[in-house]
């Protein structure tokens, strides 16, 4: 076996969407807001001004690519590592060898580190002078909000840009250009892919190009020629290579559903909320989806009438994170029924709205002047003291809202708990 060969065995088994990164910024697929012609990171590349940064969003929507796409525009190294398999040894390598390029030749270095948040404080900060010298230019790449799961020291340094999930036109765009490419795609083949089936790699994908892109090479290799020898891709291979079930391909069919889950869980109609919640499932629907709009619904469709199903939904969320599928399913059911058959009011939604409209109204805002920071001055402003409650048994009448603030936001219905609120504000504001 020569040279040739064993390269070739190498790139055989390159997964296609590794192939298909685009190596122009003309070619990469969306996030137009950034990288259309006139945009931010379009004019930063043109310039070689763009400086560190961080790109951060969900996985497969070209992170990684777009940090390669700028270090290959511009006349710069760039080295490349993750987060998970180096440290502070392999950080310190490159920043040597970046100063003395930067001496010797003039070059700049670009440092592009995938998973960027798995970096303890300790690796942050080994590069943190190399960024503020201008040694390297770092680019991180994460799935993480960097705000949240960084160093301050770090993020602080860098320019954040937010990326979005792939639409389904882009997600088609993708899926064709491999489709066409003789060169990394899939073009050698004599390939058929049928509407359905690509409108359902679109959706399954949920805005990852590179799942889609997995899912279509399974179901080009793993089907057998026609007779023609042209190979088919039906909406039943499309499905069996996303392992996800086909009933649910269409977009509005999937909201649909979702929107007869959440109205059965506002009905209190715990059958069938456990109907199209696991209909939902069978089409491939993340159970998160579900958690969390049954979060929403323990504040909006419940609130103080039960506020117990608030802590009881998240407890069955985090059980589910924690065992998994299938005895995850038993959490999620928990979830569902306690959901449904719980007292409801709509009173937090109600309060929300009458509250945001209120303060659009009111313009600028006085603040009584018994309640402000600074209480001993206050105290020889105003002939209106702060009254503290504890001293009169929890509770004294007096006045927490501005002048112009008549209140009545918040009005609790007579159902569940919310009864006793309800009973209780009464009493002590007929004191």
């Amino acid at each position: 076996m020569d040279l040739f060969d064993l390269q070739n065995n190498v790139k055989n088994n390159v997964p296609l969407a590794e192939k298909m990164r685009p190596n122009k910024l003309e070619d990469f697929i969306g996030q137009d807001e950034l990288t259309q012609s006139g945009a931010v990171i379009s004019r930063a590349i043109k310039a070689d001004r763009l400086g560190s940064c961080i790109f951060f969003g969900p996985p497969g929507i070209g992170k990684t690519t777009l940090a390669v796409i700028i270090a290959n525009s511009t006349k710069a190294e760039h080295v490349r590592l993750n987060a998970v398999s180096s440290g502070v040894a392999d950080a310190k390598k490159v920043i040597e060898d970046a100063k003395q390029r930067l001496k010797m030749y003039g070059k700049k270095t670009y440092l592009l580190l995938d998973e960027c948040h798995r970096w303890s404080k300790a690796q942050s900060d080994s590069v943190l002078g190399a960024i503020e010298d201008g040694s390297i230019i770092f680019i991180g790449t994460t799935t993480e909000n960097p705000n949240l799961a960084m160093t301050r020291a770090i993020v602080s340094r860098c320019r954040i840009f937010e990326l979005k999930a792939l639409t389904k036109d882009d997600i088609k765009i993708g899926l064709a250009r491999a489709v066409a490419d003789k060169q990394n795609g899939l073009g050698n083949y004599r390939i058929e892919v049928s509407d359905e089936a690509l409108e359902f790699f679109a959706f399954a994908a949920s805005g990852d190009l590179r799942n889609a892109l997995n899912g279509l090479e399974l179901a080009v290799l793993s089907t057998h020629p026609s007779k023609d020898g042209i190979i088919e891709i039906g909406l039943s291979a499309a499905a069996g290579s996303m392992q996800k079930k086909s009933f649910a391909i269409s977009e509005s069919t999937f909201f649909d559903m979702l929107s007869a889950f959440c109205k059965s869980l506002r009905g209190s109609d715990a059958d069938a909320a456990l109907y199209w919640g696991f209909a939902l499932l069978e089409a491939g629907c993340d159970p998160l989806i579900l958690f969390r709009r049954m979060i929403a619904h323990a504040s909006e469709d419940i609130g103080l009438a039960d506020s117990s199903v608030l802590q009881l939904v998240v407890s069955c969320m985090d059980a589910y994170k924690n065992v998994g599928m299938p005895e995850g399913e038993l959490a999620l059911t928990h979830a569902i029924i306690y959901v449904a058959v719980a007292k409801k009011s709509c009173a937090v939604v109600e309060a929300r709205a009458k509250v945001k409209e209120a303060i659009k109204t009111i313009g600028s805002i006085f603040v009584p002047l018994h309640l402000r920071n600074n209480n001993h001055s206050t105290f020889e402003t105003t002939k209106t003291p702060y009254l503290y409650p504890h001293d009169f048994g929890g509770y004294v009448k007096q006045q927490y809202l501005p002048d112009e603030i008549k209140g009545g936001f918040y009005c609790p219905s007579e159902n569940g708990d919310e009864m006793r609120v309800k009973e209780w504000l009464e009493k002590i504001k007929n004191k």
